[in-house]
């Protein structure tokens, strides 16, 4: 719909109406979108695609925010009987694509260990992500609770937890790492990757040139 730079928009935020946090929202000529997602500097053309998709294909109005650091997508939204923050507000730094993939892994994972060896080894594991959880202070993960939940969560109809780049850098660390007490040297990667299929075809590319950026991206090639 629209490809504008920062100096275009005003961006605020306002409260989520049932959770203790503020959403982003980008106001343009009277319209107001909120973020879907964030790209660095170096992903401008995975921005575009995604953009282009949800205009193109889906018939979604959109916005692209081109800053010289970053790239962001906007969905339209309507905002009734909810109160705006005048307040400017950095946007998330990480696309919540990328951390709907993280949880598509770990319960690819989960799943894989509970079909191949059984209950018990499957509940070793939601304790190990407890164990990884609380020593790396993870967001949703820091109790048997928080990571039943996770397990179960369907991240295209939930809320999604708050991970940053720094907590999905350690979260495929640590995956990688008992990924292999499990599985041994056998490719587990590859499985745990196909999860990815559930996502659009611009979203799995995008999180897959992402994952490459990070330091555990590459115990993640295939």
């Amino acid at each position: 719909m629209f490809i504008l730079k920062r100096q275009d928009v005003e961006i605020g935020s306002f409260k989520h109406p049932s959770k203790e946090q503020k959403i982003p929202i980008l106001s343009y000529q009277g319209q107001t979108f909120r973020l879907l997602s964030v790209f660095n500097a170096a992903q401008e053309e995975d921005a575009r695609s995604l953009w282009r998709d949800l205009t193109d294909n889906r018939g979604k109005a959109c916005v692209l925010l081109e800053e010289p650091e970053r790239f962001s997508v906007w969905g339209k939204i309507q905002l009734e009987r909810v109160s705006v923050s005048e307040e400017t507000v950095a946007a998330p730094g990480v696309s919540n694509v990328f951390v709907k993939a993280g949880v598509l892994i770990i319960q690819a994972m989960y799943e894989d260990i509970a079909d191949l060896m059984g209950d018990k080894q499957a509940k070793r594991f939601e304790g190990d992500l407890v164990a990884i959880g609380n020593q790396m202070r993870l967001p949703q993960m820091a109790s048997e609770e928080l990571v039943a939940r996770l397990l179960q969560l369907d991240p295209f109809s939930a809320s999604l937890p708050s991970w940053q780049t720094n907590h999905l850098n350690t979260i495929f660390n640590e995956l990688h790492r008992i990924g292999k007490s499990y599985f041994g040297h056998s490719n587990f990667t590859e499985r745990a990757l196909e999860a990815l299929d559930e996502l659009s075809s611009t979203e799995r590319d995008a999180f897959l040139s992402w994952l490459k950026q990070l330091s555990s991206g590459q115990l993640w090639q295939s």
